[in-house]
């Protein structure tokens, strides 16, 4: 699209805004009429461990969401002389999951509890009893049970809990809605009604019933909507919180929130079934969208679900690129040290692409990035850990490539489950995420992880802001009776087909000799936790 179509569309609304709240930057996509990005912005921010929490503070949250829009309103400005005043329909996303109960005042009652957290045990395994069901240790439920466990003073006060893209949705509309794609981060949802599982309700407001809280499960949590529904219009106060300049008009159309995991479904055309995509960034999830449900539930499969409802089983990890990022800018360090100037993109290129030189199975070398706890291999803490013998080959390409191998070792404990336990079929993997952003290296890596042919489009790196973008577009776009999957696949994706890496042979082998190492030595990681040296 040329700069005056671009322009066109911004001045005759033709345009629908995403904001994203990742958990290292908050990126805001504005996208024209042909659901083509024209303008970004960005806001760096990063959690915070604070008596032994993961969180960010309302302040952060407040201040990021400012700063990204008006680092878009800047890029519109600068490409096409307009000053942006309003948008076709506007949609906000988060990272999913996490705990942010607010009283009748709106006061939160305790600080932003967030996806990060391995602190709801006990709890997560009393309500997979209660419900057989699985329910991971960062699902909204199980933060609040475990408050309940724990005695917390704060939940007889309750009055709204929800998860940061609903909150933010809550600021901007007044209303308490959440999309069911992160809805179902929060309780189990049942696809056929398109809401809470309402026998599973029931139990646990049968459970707490003794404590005599004044409200009902119901009472508490957002209002479950699928793609395509109408979630409210920004109201002048929602407007003066997004933007304070008070430039920014009232009344815009906006889409049902939604977690990251959904907007990287949509951004990556992934929501048929038998379809599936990765999303490598901090966190690292594969997301399959399921002919039909599970057998059983497994402690380490989340049972999620598309933005326009259909079930989906989702192997997640906590830790993927932390770790990675930080021996990244040791290198960095180095460089500097040695008085030569560091271009970021070059540096994290040249050190990607020298991990596919080293040996298929590393030379022996293991590593955890552990940057936090790790649910899927029982960790409530995690600890760095790079871990050689004297026999393994210590080179800068075996080193590189442990290092992208173990972002997604984690990850793949679950994803065994998913295609030799389940025998799930998958027919298309896409690729998005910053690990993917070093053309053909971590793709490459993903399909001998997971032994299947391995996609990534021309978009990946737009992700979930474009995701969320893309929701709204349909928000106000889609055609009497056109389904989310009709909408992204006739319109946003025609003729997008991206580029496919197959697996290799001898990377497979390695992945799995690495794999091998890596259960084998978790031991290890569990010593290091345990010693309490750091």
């Amino acid at each position: 699209m040329s700069v005056n179509e671009a322009k066109t569309a911004i001045l005759n609304n033709k345009t629908a805004l995403g904001i994203e709240f990742g958990s290292t930057r908050i990126k805001a996509v504005l996208v024209d009429d042909k659901y083509a990005p024209i303008a970004s912005g960005s806001y760096d921010w990063e959690n915070r461990y604070e008596n032994g929490i993961w969180t960010y503070s309302l302040e952060d949250i407040h201040k990021g969401l400012q700063g990204s829009y008006s680092d878009l309103v800047k890029d519109v400005k600068e490409k096409y002389d307009v000053e942006l005043t309003s948008v076709g329909a506007l949609g906000i996303s988060a990272m999913m999951h996490g705990y942010m109960p607010f009283d009748k005042e709106g006061k939160l009652l305790v600080p932003f509890r967030t996806w990060r957290n391995n602190i709801t045990g006990e709890a997560s395994e009393k309500l997979m009893e209660l419900f057989q069901y699985n329910i991971p240790q960062r699902w909204s439920i199980a933060h609040l049970y475990q408050a309940i466990l724990n005695g917390e003073e704060h939940v007889k006060d309750i009055d709204y809990m929800c998860t940061l893209e609903a909150y933010i949705h809550h600021l901007l509309t007044g209303r308490r809605i959440q999309g069911i794609g992160d809805a179902a981060g929060m309780f189990p949802i049942d696809s056929a009604t398109k809401d809470y599982n309402q026998e599973m309700v029931e139990k646990f407001d049968e459970l707490v019933a003794p404590y005599g809280f004044p409200w009902k499960l119901r009472d508490i949590m957002p209002e479950v909507m699928v793609a395509g529904q109408d979630a409210g219009t920004l109201t002048e106060e929602g407007a003066r919180a997004l933007d304070p300049s008070g430039k920014l008009k009232a009344g815009i159309p906006m889409c049902p929130p939604e977690g990251d995991a959904g907007t990287g479904m949509v951004a990556t055309n992934s929501v048929k079934q038998r379809t599936g995509n990765v999303s490598a960034g901090t966190s690292v999830f594969a997301m399959i969208v399921l002919e039909k449900a599970l057998s059983k539930p497994y402690k380490e499969i989340d049972m999620v679900t598309t933005p326009a409802g259909d079930a989906v089983a989702m192997a997640h990890s906590n830790n993927c690129t932390s770790d990675l990022n930080a021996w990244v800018n040791v290198f960095k360090e180095f460089a500097q040290a040695m008085g030569m100037e560091v271009d970021m993109n070059k540096l994290f290129g040249t050190l990607y692409n020298k991990a596919l030189e080293g040996d298929p199975d590393c030379g022996g070398l293991l590593s955890y990035c552990y940057f936090s706890g790790e649910h899927m291999t029982g960790f409530e803490e995690g600890r760095p850990l790079f871990v050689r013998s004297p026999e393994s080959k210590f080179t800068l390409a075996n080193f590189m490539r442990t290092n992208l191998y173990t972002c997604l070792g984690a990850m793949r404990v679950g994803l065994n489950i998913l295609i030799d336990q389940e025998h799930v079929k998958i027919d298309r993997l896409l690729g998005h995420g910053g690990l993917f952003k070093t053309k053909g290296v971590g793709q490459q890596i993903l399909a001998d992880a997971v032994n299947a042919p391995v996609s990534v489009m021309s978009t990946a790196g737009e992700g979930g802001a474009w995701g969320i973008a893309l929701l709204a577009a349909y928000l106000v776009d889609k055609k009497d009776g056109e389904t989310l999957d009709e909408f992204l696949d006739n319109r946003v994706f025609a003729g997008n087909e991206g580029s496919t890496l197959d697996p290799e042979p001898e990377g497979v082998k390695g992945f799995n000799e690495f794999m091998d190492r890596y259960l084998k030595g978790l031991p290890i990681e569990r010593a290091a936790v345990e010693s309490k040296i750091w």
